[in-house]
């Protein structure tokens, strides 16, 4: 049986179907007459009880119905392996819609699901989830990342898209290095461009907040080169800029990052200004994003380019859509992207305040 409804992450121009079995099976996804596999060349997964299936967007936004098929697992033998019958899970699919998008982002919830979930439900309906950081508490072990699917199968059941990006706290534990495959990824990358109708997207992971050679982290990452690399993937980005954010269809383009990389922090966290400032101009002069949405901080703000808080040059407004107290209350953003503008709720687990903004 499912552990959870699948999250259906957004990713390139696919949804990677992440699927997590109470035991060891085989998992397929049957959209229309299609069938798709979680395979390791050819050979059938089931060493891991969570399946990552990508399908193409085109595809599901089109038949807005998926099947999970999952075939349970007696014994698996060199040969005439056991396997149970195949049990059938049956999900509905609602694509983003062009117009009047309304979105809830969720950051530093730190292995917390019922104030998370409680602060999403007081926004009410939307069309997609935003994940953004610093889901689990920690990679210290893999029962942590549950808190990514259980969170998204409590907000959207299977039924709508998950935007996924990887915060600092990701990096921290023995399975760290194993985040990639229990979390969406492209081609092992934890950064990447997505679609969600007429919305184009880029998540960025700034990795580790302060220097590697910081003894908190005893010489375990390795984060100066992978900024690096993601700087030449923005670039790349930039190169192909017709199939990406200058595509004919592209209405709304948004940065989702789990650290305010345009924030200048105080020591040791005041890492990286060249390779940020880098960032921050090449977004500015070639995508020129309407908004860069935020956690970190565990604490909300709204910050126009010029700002007091802009170090680096924001190439747009940024909303740090996280205020938390951990253990006692989370806070998280709601987003309306309407013919008329921009709106931002702020709501929490705690009360039935909220705090509207047009941006």
């Amino acid at each position: 049986m499912l552990k959870f409804s699948p999250a259906v992450f957004a990713v390139g121009t696919d949804y990677q179907i992440v699927v997590t079995t109470v035991s060891q099976a085989f998992v397929s996804i049957k959209i229309g007459n299609e069938v798709f596999v979680d395979d390791s060349n050819g050979i059938l997964k089931s060493s891991s009880r969570t399946h990552n299936i990508a399908v193409p967007q085109k595809l599901l936004d089109k038949e807005k119905h998926y099947t999970v098929i999952e075939k349970g697992i007696i014994k698996r033998l060199a040969y005439f392996s056991k396997t149970r019958k195949d049990k059938f899970y049956e999900f509905d699919f609602r694509p983003v819609p062009d117009k009047d998008v309304r979105c809830y982002h969720i950051a530093d919830a730190h292995n917390d699901v019922e104030r998370p979930v409680a602060a999403a439900l007081k926004y009410g309906p939307v069309d997609f989830l935003i994940l953004n950081g610093d889901i689990p508490e920690d990679s210290s072990k893999v029962s942590n990342f549950n808190t990514i699917f259980e969170l998204a199968d409590r907000i959207t059941h299977g039924n709508i898209p998950v935007v996924f990006a990887r915060g600092n706290h990701d990096l921290r534990g023995v399975c760290a290095e194993k985040f990639a495959e229990y979390a969406p990824a492209l081609n092992g990358k934890t950064y990447y461009s997505f679609r969600l109708g007429k919305i184009w997207g880029l998540c960025l992971d700034c990795g580790e907040d302060k220097n590697d050679s910081n003894e908190e982290y005893g010489c375990t990452v390795a984060c100066h080169q992978f900024r690096v690399k993601e700087t030449e993937y923005i670039k790349s980005i930039i190169k192909k800029a017709r199939k990406e954010y200058a595509a004919d269809d592209v209405e709304l383009k948004l940065i989702i990052v789990h650290s305010p990389f345009t924030e200048k922090f105080g020591a040791p966290f005041d890492i990286e200004p060249d390779i940020y400032t880098e960032w921050a101009r090449l977004l500015k002069e070639h995508v020129r994003p309407v908004l860069m949405i935020c956690g970190h901080t565990h604490r909300y703000a709204i910050n126009e380019p010029g700002c007091e808080a802009d170090a680096y040059g924001q190439p747009c407004t940024v909303v740090v859509g996280s205020e938390v107290k951990r253990g006692k209350q989370f806070g998280g953003a709601g987003f309306y992207f309407g013919s008329d503008g921009i709106e931002v709720t702020f709501t929490n687990s705690q009360n039935n305040k909220k705090e509207v903004h047009k941006l």
